[in-house]
């Protein structure tokens, strides 16, 4: 985990100059936002409505499912492993969560909180063999991707399961309710940006100082506020687009509250060093006393919560579970987070870069079906995103 924007500008040198070091030294960071950027007004000179209000909006949450899966696998592949179970784990709990509301009949609170119970059933398991069995990551997901599958099948007999209550409905298909109906615009989701807006500047401005205390490098200070202003333009640019449209999904906030959650956990606690210090080098965070084991059973817990909300997720999405539910998804969840900067080699990565990559993805089905491209052309541009993303990472890595 590098800290951000390593390169303090000397007096002598140009603005200019001082943002170009800052840009090298932080490459990675800035190199799949200006793709993304990219990659959007490609599609709208090519479609002619990729960049509407509705379609951004739906772009959010198409996302969100898988964002939010890659919240876990963050810490996953920084700590050095790998987790292969994500997709038949998101179908399976999806359907849990399906079964008990139509085969039992239960209330949908019960239901929601009996999935979430058994999907850290499922993270415990898994993370009792990696981390006390010592079986490789690899090994373990790879057969509870084919455990997980077979239970898709037994738990939807199946048949697809259509819960239809509009309590989970709603988890993925509804909207925030605007707090002024008869407004022009969503308010509800203006006063969110607003909200948002001021806790980052609040949060900005307090790390700044610290970094400052401890004598660590910082931007002048007229760079740090380029920088910091447009973040704040970004911000209030996604609000406005929410607002023009029907306001912010249910979707969009859950994964909005994981990432705080997940990025306080990887950078604000004792847990997230450990984690980044096990990826960096094993073998010093053993001589300095983290509990390995410990830790990376913690690591498959998480996992195993958060890939359990974006089953609820998904399914309630689809408003379905099926036996090919959240097939292939690990595939989608690995790359978001690679291609958001987070290394195959373990030790580096950010939970920020890793919904970057979701929506990189995202934008990428979203504006080639819009164009009317194939799979077979929207498998290859993926796979050729992702080659490159890994590229990136070991030839920068080298350059280090």
């Amino acid at each position: 985990m590098k800290a951000d924007m390593i390169t303090k500008p000397k007096s002598d040198d140009s603005a200019v100059a001082a943002i170009m070091k800052s840009v090298r030294g932080n490459i990675r960071q800035y190199t799949m936002i200006i793709a993304l950027v990219v990659i959007w007004l490609i599609f709208q000179i090519l479609t002619g409505n990729f960049l509407t209000a509705r379609n951004l909006t739906n772009l959010l949450t198409q996302s969100s499912v898988v964002g939010i899966a890659a919240c876990g696998i963050v810490l996953v592949m920084v700590a050095g492993h790998i987790d292969l179970s994500i997709g038949s784990f998101v179908g399976l709990t999806g359907a849990i969560a399906a079964n008990m509301l139509v085969k039992q009949n239960l209330n949908v609170w019960l239901a929601l909180a009996i999935t979430l119970l058994c999907g850290l059933a499922l993270g415990c398991w898994q993370g009792f063999w990696i981390a006390y069995r010592q079986v490789p990551a690899f090994i373990v997901t790879l057969a509870g991707m084919l455990m997980f599958r077979g239970g898709v099948i037994g738990v939807t007999g199946s048949l697809s399961l259509s819960p239809n209550n509009e309590i989970f409905r709603a988890i993925g298909q509804n909207y925030l309710p605007n707090i002024i109906p008869d407004a022009g615009m969503n308010i509800t989701a203006l006063l969110i940006g607003a909200i948002c807006l001021v806790i980052y500047w609040i949060m900005t401005f307090r790390s700044r100082a610290a970094r400052i205390s401890y004598g660590f490098q910082t931007l002048s200070f007229p760079i740090f506020m380029v920088k910091t202003l447009v973040i704040s333009g970004v911000i209030v640019g996604i609000s406005f687009v929410l607002a023009s449209f029907r306001g912010v999904p249910y979707l969009a906030l859950i994964l909005g509250l994981t990432v705080i959650a997940f990025t306080i956990i990887s950078t604000k606690t004792a847990f997230g060093r450990h984690v980044y210090a096990i990826g960096g080098n094993k073998d010093a965070a053993v001589l300095s006393g983290i509990n390995i084991k410990k830790t990376n059973f913690t690591i498959f817990v998480l996992m195993g919560l958060v890939t359990t909300i974006a089953g609820i997720c998904y399914a309630s999405r689809l408003n379905a579970a099926a036996i090919s539910g959240g097939q292939s998804m690990e595939m989608d969840v690995i790359a978001s987070a690679i291609i958001g900067g987070t290394s195959t080699l373990g030790g580096e990565g950010t939970i920020i870069g890793a919904i970057i990559g979701a929506l990189v993805m995202a934008s990428l089905d979203n504006g080639m079906s819009l164009y009317g491209l194939g799979s077979f052309e929207q498998y290859l541009v993926k796979g050729t995103v992702l080659l490159l993303a890994v590229w990136v990472d070991i030839a920068t890595r080298k350059k280090g």
